[in-house]
């Protein structure tokens, strides 16, 4: 049995489309939400102990928004994608330390989102690659 992909064609672009919308759906969402509740986005960044809490708000909304418009759109696919990555890594270590919990259901809940963001952030690095590979193919 073989399986061919046509690279151009209707089918895949709305594929990939749909794949990037996932990716991005929780930092589309999360930054129009922070944007339009931008006091309960600085009281998140102060629950974190983010300081200036207004400045890390502003920050966070701007690089939720942008980067997933970078991703969708394919401007520098890449840029977005590792910036992605990179803010799903960091925010991960911050928000979700398991492993500082008592044992229980908040603790099991906790490191089971914590792994679940590990392979977000890994799925915006295989974007970023796909997108740098793609990049240099046609620079050939």
């Amino acid at each position: 049995m073989s399986f061919n992909i046509d690279a151009g064609g209707a089918l895949s672009i709305a594929i990939l489309f749909l794949a990037h919308l996932g990716l991005c759906a929780a930092y589309i969402q999360g930054g129009l939400v922070k944007l339009t509740d931008f006091p309960g986005a600085v009281a998140e960044m102060a629950h974190f102990r983010l300081a200036p809490p207004a400045l890390f708000a502003v920050l966070v909304i701007a690089l939720e928004l942008i980067a997933s418009a970078m991703v969708m759109t394919g401007f520098l696919r890449w840029l977005g994608a590792l910036a992605l990555a990179g803010f799903t890594l960091m925010s991960t270590l911050i928000a979700l330390r398991f492993w500082e919990q008592p044992a229980g259901e908040a603790r099991h809940a906790d490191a089971n989102a914590f792994f679940e963001h590990l392979g977000l952030a890994g799925g915006f690095l295989l974007v970023a690659w796909l997108d740098l590979v793609r990049t240099a193919t046609l620079d050939l």
